[in-house]
C-alpha cells in the first residue's frame, strides 16, 4: 500500500487548499469513493465545503474525519520546494498538509480500497466525514455536518480522527481526548484621575493585581487518569490611554483555561466569580466555551487501533490528551468513541514540512489493520 499511499498524497499536496479553500481535493476524493461503493454527500457552507460518504446501512458505523485544508505557507523563499509541489528527498515527502494531514487521507483511502479488495461483503458501515474548515474557524466545517447527521438521527460508533498525533516515531502516541477551552473576558473597573492625585480615582490595576495573583496561584483540581491538571492563563491584558499622568479606568484582561473531565465549565465559572467577589472588584466578566472536553476510554475502538499500532510498528502506543483542539470536539456530540492518530506531528505547520515514505505506508496498514478488528465480516 505504500506506492498507492504516496500517489494519493502527492496528488492531494497538489492541490492548493488553504483555508476555507478546498482546492478539488474533496471531488478528488468523491470519484474515489464512488468507484466503491460509496454514497457521496457534498454540503457547502458559506465558503467552506465538506463531505459526509458512506457505504452500507448496518451498524457498526466506522468513520474516517479529517481535514484538506491547510494552513497558510509562510515566507515561500524559507521553502525549499514549491510547498504544493511535493517533492521526495531521501525518503521523506516535503510539502504543505503532508503531515497535518493530507497523508492521513491519503493512508486511510489505501486502507479502505485493500480492505473492501479483500472483504467486499465486511459487516457494518465505513464513512468520510471530511471538511476545509478546520485549520480556520471551524464554524462551517465539521459542526455543520455533525449537526445535519444528529438531525436525522444519524450516529457513529467508532471514529478515527487522522491528526497527526505521534511524538517521535509512527505508532508513539494516539489521543483518546482533548482538554476543554473556557474563554474569559474581564474587565476591571475603576475611576480615571490625574495621576498626581490617586486619592480621586481607583487604580483598577492595584485592585486587580491580588485577585489575579490568587487565580494564579489557585489549583484548580488535579487532573484524573486521562487529563493533566487544569491550568488557567492570562493572554492579553490592556488598560489606560497612553499617557503617562493618568490613572487608568479600567482594566481588560483576557484569559484560559485549559481543562479535563475533573473541572465541569460551570464550576470554573462559579470559583472565578467567587475570588473577584471576594476581592470586592466592580466587573464586568463575559465567557466563551472555545471547546468541550471529550474522552473514550479504552474499549473497542482503542484497543482496536493499538493492537494494529503493536503488529506494524510493534510500539505500544501511549494514550494522551495534551495538545489543541481539534473536530474531535464535534464529533464526540453524535460518536460513542473518538479516537486521533497520524502521523509525527514535528513539522505540521512550519516550513518544510514533511511525512517519511515508509510512514505512509505503515500509517496505511495500521488504519486497515484498525478496519479488520472492527469490521471482520
Amino acid at each position: 500500500m505504500q506506492e498507492k499511499t504516496l500517489a494519493y498524497a502527492r496528488e492531494l499536496i497538489g492541490r492548493r487548499s488553504v483555508t476555507p479553500e478546498d482546492g478539488g481535493c474533496q471531488d478528488w476524493l468523491a470519484d474515489k469513493l464512488r468507484g466503491l461503493g460509496f454514497a457521496i454527500e457534498p454540503l457547502l457552507s458559506g465558503e467552506v465545503t465538506n463531505l459526509w460518504a458512506r457505504r452500507g446501512k448496518a451498524g457498526p458505523l466506522i468513520c474516517f474525519a479529517g481535514h484538506t485544508d491547510v494552513v497558510p505557507t509562510g515566507p515561500l523563499e524559507q521553502w525549499s520546494s514549491d510547498p504544493f509541489q511535493p517533492v521526495e528527498r531521501d525518503g521523506v515527502l516535503f510539502g504543505r498538509g503532508a503531515a497535518d494531514m493530507k497523508g492521513s487521507i491519503a493512508a486511510f483511502l489505501a486502507a479502505v480500497e485493500d480492505f473492501l479488495a479483500t472483504h467486499p461483503n465486511h459487516s457494518g458501515s465505513i464513512a468520510w466525514l471530511i471538511t476545509s474548515d478546520e485549520e480556520g474557524p471551524a464554524v462551517d466545517g465539521t459542526v455543520k455536518v455533525v449537526e445535519r447527521l444528529a438531525a436525522r438521527g444519524e450516529g457513529i460508533d467508532a471514529c478515527i480522527v487522522g491528526e497527526p498525533t505521534c511524538v517521535a516515531r509512527l505508532g508513539d502516541t494516539m489521543k483518546n481526548g482533548r482538554r476543554g477551552s473556557l474563554h474569559g473576558r474581564l474587565r476591571v473597573k475603576g475611576v480615571q484621575a490625574h495621576i498626581a492625585y490617586p486619592q480621586l480615582g481607583r487604580n483598577p490595576i492595584h485592585l486587580a493585581a491580588p485577585a489575579i495573583a490568587e487565580l494564579a496561584a489557585t489549583v484548580w483540581d488535579q487532573g484524573n487518569d486521562y487529563f493533566p491538571p487544569t491550568t488557567w492563563q492570562i493572554s492579553n491584558m490592556h488598560s489606560g490611554t497612553g499617557a503617562t499622568n493618568v490613572v487608568p479606568g479600567h482594566a481588560d484582561i483576557v484569559f484560559n483555561f485549559r481543562h479535563g473531565t475533573a473541572s465541569p465549565v460551570d464550576s470554573l465559572k462559579a470559583r472565578v466569580h467567587a475570588i473577584l467577589d471576594r476581592h470586592d472588584l466592580d466587573y464586568e466578566l463575559d465567557w466563551e466555551i472555545g471547546a468541550k472536553p471529550f474522552l473514550t476510554p479504552r474499549g473497542p475502538l482503542v484497543e482496536a487501533l493499538a493492537a494494529a499500532i503493536r503488529e506494524h510498528t510493534g510500539i505500544e502506543p501511549d494514550l494522551s490528551t495534551t495538545g489543541g483542539t481539534s473536530d474531535g470536539r464535534f464529533i464526540a456530540d453524535i460518536a460513542k468513541e473518538v479516537v486521533e492518530f497520524g502521523p509525527v506531528n514535528e513539522s505540521i505547520h512550519k516550513i518544510d514540512e514533511h511525512v517519511g515514505v515508509a510512514e505512509l505506508g505503515e500509517l496505511a496498514r495500521i488504519y486497515r489493520g484498525a478496519l479488520e478488528r472492527l469490521l471482520r465480516g
